[in-house]
């Protein structure tokens, strides 16, 4: 038999093949099942950028970065898009970078800092670009820290300086961000 297939090459071919497969089936699962956990994601929170600040909207609108920041939070978690790096421990790390910059989004070392500090595989800044109050859109980007490689930018209009539009384009662009996954599953990594 072995003569037969060292001088065959249909034979030598079709060994080769079926080694292949038994391999593929064999460590195939175990490598989706690696794959299946989802990768480490610190968010950095969201920052507002106005053209025309006001004064009298400030308070409100800090409030609304920390309720969508909240929001994003819960909904990547849900999804199970990436698993939420506690910031807590890191929340000093995180001031002291945010406080040396204007914004964080402008700043990909700072990004990368805060990465590598926190342990996350990825980290993520968002903002809000006001137009007017009528006129918004909110963005997030996401870098992968062993990299600084930008693994996702996304932004989504909204209309109305208000709870809901800002908590439902954070939705969209969250639940985006799930169908294209879906469909791709290396999307955002």
């Amino acid at each position: 038999m072995t003569a037969i297939v060292l001088r065959n090459p249909f034979a030598r071919f079709s060994l080769a093949l079926f080694a292949l497969v038994v391999l593929v089936l064999a460590f195939g699962p175990a490598a989706r099942a690696a794959d299946a956990s989802p990768a480490t994601l610190a968010m950095t929170g969201f920052e507002l950028l106005e053209d025309h600040p006001d004064a009298g909207r400030h308070e409100a609108q800090q409030a609304r970065l920390k309720l969508i920041e909240d929001e994003f939070r819960t909904q990547i978690q849900q999804r199970g898009l990436y698993m939420l790096v506690d910031n807590a421990p890191h929340q000093a790390l995180i001031d002291r970078v945010r406080g040396g910059v204007e914004f964080l989004y402008r700043c990909p070392h700072c990004l990368a800092e805060i990465g590598t500090g926190t342990g996350a595989h990825y980290v993520a800044v968002g903002w809000v670009q006001k137009v007017s109050n009528l006129i918004l859109n909110v963005n997030i980007e996401i870098r992968e820290v062993a990299t600084n490689r930008v693994a996702l930018v996304k932004s989504v209009d909204m209309r109305g300086n208000n709870d809901e539009s800002w908590i439902r384009a954070v939705r969209y662009l969250v639940r985006d961000i799930d169908d294209k996954r879906k469909a791709n599953p290396r999307y955002g990594l």
